[in-house]
């Protein structure tokens, strides 16, 4: 018997995940919802609670978790995020506390798969790490001496608005050359069109009419040389840029997560060579690449909730 639950959301650019999740990390009920079919972020508030009012667990919910992009864990509000639908600042956080009467606490979506990696996944046992999320945009969860590192606004690990090209790639906050750009689900498929590469003409990537990174890594499977060079040249622009992040935090390791993260160890060894390749000596062989235990366990939604009984066990 569950005595007492989160119920965990995160909102991202293309789909909204969200679950009730015992304290051990047990998900007890879970679903999934279109987020750019609510033009107003109160229908998606609605429709959650519909849900999981329906759910036996729902009296034994104490709070709620939310993770989404530029979320701010101070003020409660969704600031500018250029992967959502909703322009502006959304006060979410209000929005569903007022609709759940429970105590809503938002935080940044990639700080949420960090809470969740440190609680229930592949980082229980670090202190220093960084959680990297690799969606439709790029985000970046940071833990320094087992904290959480969150910033004066809320906002701090944006490692996928620091621009590693210059005059690069238009990315969504408004700027040239992002990291999330060339790494994040979206950066692979811009890779199809924008890298010029002889061999792009005989690849089957070049006839699909609307390509996703998913047929990217398909590709690759499948023999074709340029996918093969797509990945690698997301991998070195991935791996360099870790590089020179570390000398920020001296993390232990890296921990990946997201679409990109589930194509399997070969991207990751990938990523660990360019880093290995790229970093001061000082760090070389010091930092680890690991892939999140949590991808068939919904980590979203533990990461959500994990940040609503990380506020109780810090307290």
């Amino acid at each position: 018997m569950v005595e007492h639950v989160a119920l965990g959301i995160d909102i991202g650019g293309t789909n909204t995940a969200f679950g009730l999740v015992s304290q051990d990390g047990h998900v007890v009920f879970e679903d999934t919802l279109s987020t750019s079919y609510y033009a107003d972020p109160q229908d998606l508030v609605k429709h959650i609670y519909n849900a999981v009012s329906q759910s036996e667990h729902f009296p034994n919910v104490l709070g709620i978790g939310i993770g989404a992009p530029n979320g701010n864990a101070f003020t409660g509000n969704i600031e500018f995020a250029p992967n959502l639908i909703w322009k502006g600042i959304i006060p979410i956080a209000s929005m569903f506390q007022d609709q759940f009467h429970r105590p809503a606490l938002l935080t940044n979506d990639a700080n949420a798969a960090a809470l969740g990696e440190h609680l229930f996944g592949c980082a229980k046992d670090l202190k220093d790490f960084v959680t990297i999320t690799l969606g439709t945009g790029l985000g970046s969860g940071v833990f320094i001496d087992g904290d959480l590192v969150v910033g004066h606004q809320g906002l701090a690990g944006e490692y996928g608005h620091v621009r590693v090209v210059p005059n690069g790639r238009l990315c969504g906050c408004g700027r040239h050359g992002c990291l999330e750009t060339y790494v994040s689900s979206t950066g692979v498929v811009r890779s199809i069109r924008e890298l010029d590469r002889a061999s792009r003409w005989q690849s089957g990537l070049m006839k699909l009419q609307n390509p996703t990174a998913l047929d990217v890594f398909n590709a690759r499977d499948a023999g074709d040389l340029f996918a093969q060079e797509i990945i690698e040249f997301t991998a070195e622009t991935l791996g360099s840029a870790l590089a020179d992040f570390a000398a920020f935090s001296n993390p232990k390791a890296y921990v990946l997560f997201g679409g990109i993260a589930q194509s399997g160890d070969a991207f990751a060894q990938k990523v660990k060579y360019y880093l290995e390749k790229n970093a001061l000596k000082i760090y070389q062989d010091e930092i680890e690449i690991r892939v999140s235990h949590l991808h068939d366990k919904n980590a979203a939604v533990l990461g959500t909730a994990a940040s609503l009984f990380w506020k109780a066990v810090k307290k």
